[in-house]
């Protein structure tokens, strides 16, 4: 009885996704944030966080949303993998 739209969490919910890339890169935070917007039009400003390694080479950002449905995260993340310069997405 798997069904592709089955998940165990429930609609409306508070998210979080994480991508990495280069800390070299001009503003990879600003890059995560844009993708993220373009699957939530009502994303707050303050809904992202940063973080470098500890050798300073690659840079974690943090988004946090109400995510509204699977097909919406699944769009995330699709389009996080997607883009060259996001290295991984959890």
């Amino acid at each position: 009885m798997n069904s592709d739209n089955e998940t165990l969490m429930q609609f409306p919910c508070h998210f979080s996704v994480k991508a990495m890339g280069l800390a070299s890169h001009d503003d990879f935070e600003a890059l995560v944030v844009e993708i993220v917007s373009t699957h939530v039009p009502d994303l707050e400003q303050d809904a992202s966080r940063a973080r470098a390694s500890k050798n300073g080479k690659y840079l974690s950002v943090t988004v946090t949303f109400q995510a509204t449905s699977k097909a919406q995260l699944d769009a995330i993340y699709y389009a996080l993998t997607e883009h060259r310069d996001v290295l991984m997405s959890l």
